[in-house]
C-alpha cells in the first residue's frame, strides 16, 4: 500500500510517504516555500514525496491527514451552548472546517492532469501525534503523551500503548492548554512571532522563578494529570483572536488579557523592541518552571496509572527540550523517545502510520533512529551549480576545490573548524524536523570563548542569550554530559559535566547545560567521521552545530546554501566533496 501522510492547515505543513509500512520520505513545506513555519496545503512537500517514491498521484492508495473535523463534536456543541463565545469566533471555526474538508479537490488542483481514486482518512489530531512517536519508537509498549496548543478541540491526550495499539485514555479539552499558556506568556515577554517559545527557554536560565506563585493562579493542576487555565488571564476562549493558517507564515494575535496579567505580575507587556529587564528574565524562568510543574504532574500520574517505564512524547510542547531533559530526574520514567518532528509537522507521519496500522502494514515494526528523510543532491549537481555561478565566485575571490576522498574532506574541514573558521556543511538528505543534525549545518569550534559572538556577527545575528548546541560522538557522551542515553534529534537539554564546561564554552549555556545531539556512526557515518577527525586534532569529540540559515528556513537545495554563503561572512562552504573557501590558504 502507498500511503501519503499530510499535515495541512496547521503551522509547519508537511508530507510523508509510507510504502508497505516503511517510511520513504518526509519533509516540511517551509523548506520549499522559504517561509518559516509555512501553513497551508503542502503541495511541494507532497510532490517531493511522490517523486522520491517514484509514484503518481493516481498510484496513491490512501491519504491520511492529521485532523478530523468530526472529532469531539459533542464537546464543541456543549461548549458553544454553555459559553456563547463571540460569533466571529464561531464563524472562524466553521470556515476552518470547510477548508479542511476538501483534500481531494486540493490534491487534484495541485497535480493537474492527475487524479486520486484512493481513500482519504481524517485522523484526530492528538491520535496522530501519539502515533507519530509510539509507532516509530524503539519501544514495544510505552506511555504516549501529546501536549500542544489545540487540535480538534483538545490540547493534550495520553494513554498506554501496547504493540501497535494506540490507546487514548485522558484528554484536556478547549479552552485549557499549556501550549496556549506558554505562547501567551511568550507574547507578554515581548516575543510575538509564531514559534518564539524557544526564546523564552533560552532566556529562562538568566532569571529566577520569582513569579511562580503568581503563575500558579494562572494554571491549576489536578491529581489525575489534567490541568486548567484560569481563563480570566486569557481571551482566546471567548473572543476572536487573529489566526492565519493559509498560504504563509502563521500569524497568531495576542492571547492574553493584558489588564489581568499586569495586575497579577506588576508590570506591563514588553514591546519587542524594548530592552530586556531582570523582571522579564525572572518571568521567563517562572513560565518554564510553571510548565514543568504541570508537565511532571502529568507524567507522575500517568506512570502511577499505567506502570510502564517507557515514555514517548509528541505535540508542540514536546519541543520543550529543557523540560524533556529533566524527565529522568523528575519523573519515574526510565526510557524516553521523541521523534525529530515532534510538533505539528510530525502529525503527517502519525496519520500515515495510523492508516498503515489499520491496513496491517506494520507487522515489521519501523524504528525512526535518524532524521534524514528529505531531498539530496549529488556531486555532479554541485559541480554544475558551481560552474553556473563561476562569475559570482570569481568576483568574491573564492577558492573552489574538488576533493576526491571523503577522509580528506573531513580532515580538511575539521582543520578549518579547529582554526576558528565558520563552516557551512551541506551533505546527504535533508533533516526532517526543525533541527539541523549534521546534513544542513553550520559548524564551529566549541572550545572558543568568542565563538558565539563570531557566529552571530558573521551570520546569525541572534539574541545574545540564546545558546548554540553541541553534536557529540555517541560513544563519548557520558564523559562530557550527565546522561547516557541516545539523543539523536537534539530534543533534550542535559547538564554538561562541571569539569568539562570550561573546555567547551561556546556550547555551554549560562546554567551549565547543552542541548545535546548524539551522533552515531550507523545513522550518519560522514558526520561521525568529521567529528572523529576533530577529536583526533583537538581531543574534543564534539562540534558546535547550528542550522544552515540566516533568518530563514534551513536551506534545502545547494543553490540556497551557496546564496547564504555568499551573502554572509561564512568562511568555508563544503558542498558534498566541493570545498569553497574565502581564503585560498585554508589547507
Amino acid at each position: 500500500m502507498n500511503i501519503l501522510g499530510i499535515n495541512a492547515f496547521h503551522g509547519d505543513s508537511s508530507a510523508c510517504i509510507v510504502k508497505n509500512g516503511k517510511l520513504l520520505a518526509a519533509v516540511e513545506e517551509e523548506r520549499f516555500k522559504r517561509i518559516k513555519h509555512w501553513a497551508g496545503f503542502p503541495v511541494e512537500s507532497i510532490s517531493f514525496c511522490l517523486k522520491e517514491a517514484n509514484l503518481l498521484l493516481s498510484e496513491v492508495d490512501h491519504v491520511a491527514i492529521n485532523t478530523d473535523p468530526k472529532a469531539n463534536f459533542l464537546k464543541k456543541v456543549a461548549y458553544t451552548l454553555l459559553n456563547r463565545p463571540d460569533f466571529k469566533l464561531v464563524l472562524d471555526r466553521i470556515k476552518n472546517k470547510k477548508n479542511r474538508a476538501s483534500v481531494v479537490d486540493k490534491l487534484e488542483a495541485a497535480f493537474s492532469g492527475s487524479y486520486f481514486s484512493g481513500k482519504v482518512h481524517h485522523v484526530e489530531h492528538h491520535l496522530a501525534h501519539l502515533a507519530s512517536t509510539h509507532l516509530v519508537s524503539p519501544f514495544e509498549d510505552s506511555v504516549a503523551v501529546s501536549v500542544d496548543g489545540f487540535g480538534d478541540f483538545s490540547s493534550a491526550a495520553w494513554g498506554a500503548c501496547y504493540g501497535q495499539k494506540i490507546n487514548v485514555d485522558k484528554r484536556v479539552f478547549f479552552p485549557h492548554s499549556m501550549g496556549i499558556f506558554y505562547q501567551a506568556l511568550t507574547q507578554f515577554i515581548g516575543f510575538p512571532h509564531y514559534g518564539d517559545e524557544y526564546k523564552v527557554m533560552g532566556l529562562a536560565p538568566y532569571g529566577k522563578p520569582t513569579y511562580l506563585d503568581q503563575l500558579r493562579r494562572v494554571v491549576n493542576t489536578h491529581a489525575d494529570g489534567t490541568f486548567e487555565l484560569n481563563l480570566e488571564f486569557f481571551h482566546h476562549h471567548k473572543e476572536r483572536v487573529e489566526y492565519e493558517w493559509s498560504g504563509g507564515s502563521p500569524v497568531v494575535g495576542n492571547l492574553f488579557n493584558a489588564k489581568a496579567l499586569e495586575e497579577l505580575l506588576g508590570f506591563s507587556p514588553r514591546d519587542k523592541n524594548d530592552t530586556l529587564e531582570d523582571h522579564h528574565r525572572d518571568l521567563a524562568q517562572s513560565v518554564q518552571a510553571m510548565y514543568e510543574e504541570v508537565f511532571f504532574n502529568l507524567l507522575e500520574s500517568a506512570h502511577a496509572k499505567y506502570g510502564l517505564d517507557q515514555l514517548t512524547l509528541a505535540g508542540g510542547c514536546a519541543m520543550n527540550s529543557v523540560a524533556n531533559g529533566k524527565v529522568y530526574r523528575y519523573s519515574p520514567f526510565k526510557k524516553l523517545y521523541i521523534q525529530s518532528a515532534a510538533g505539528d509537522a510530525g502529525g503527517a507521519i502519525g496519520a500515515a502510520y495510523i492508516v498503515a496500522n489499520e491496513l496491517g502494514e506494520t507487522k515489521d515494526r519501523f524504528y525512526m533512529d535518524h532524521a534524514y528523510w528529505g531531498p539530496s543532491f549529488d556531486n555532479s549537481f554541485h559541480g554544475k551549480l558551481l560552474t553556473e555561478k563561476k562569475d559570482d565566485l570569481e568576483q568574491e575571490r573564492l577558492h573552489v576545490e574538488w576533493i576526491e576522498y571523503e577522509d580528506e574532506v573531513c580532515k580538511r574541514t575539521a582543520h578549518a573548524i579547529s582554526n576558528g573558521l565558520v563552516i557551512g556543511w551541506f551533505q546527504g538528505r535533508m533533516e526532517w524536523g526543525p533541527r539541523a543534525l549534521g546534513n544542513r549545518s553550520i559548524l564551529c569550534d566549541p572550545r572558543r570563548n568568542d565563538m558565539k559572538q563570531i557566529l552571530n556577527k558573521k551570520i546569525k545575528k541572534r539574541e545574545s542569550f540564546r545558546p548554540f548546541a553541541p553534536s557529540v560522538l555517541r560513544e563519548t557522551v557520558n564523559e562530557w554530559f550527565e546522561q547516557e542515553d541516545d539523543v539523536p534529534f537534539m530534543m533534550q537539554v542535559y547538564p554538561i559535566r562541571e569539569e568539562k564546561r570550561a573546555l567547551i564554552p561556546a556550547v555551554t549555556h549560562v546554567d551549565g547545560s547543552g542541548r545535546l545531539q548524539t551522533v552515531c556512526k550507523q545513522s550518519n557515518p560522514l558526520y561521525h567521521k568529521l567529528i572523529s577527525f576533530f577529536l583526533n586534532q583537538t581531543g574534543v569529540p564534539m562540534l558546535l552545530n547550528t542550522s544552515f540559515n540566516e533568518n530563514e528556513p534551513v536551506v534545502c537545495r545547494p543553490e540556497e546554501a551557496l546564496a547564504c554563503f555568499l551573502r554572509t561572512k561564512m568562511d568555508v562552504l563544503v558542498l558534498g566533496n566541493w570545498f569553497i573557501s574565502r581564503d585560498s590558504t585554508v589547507q
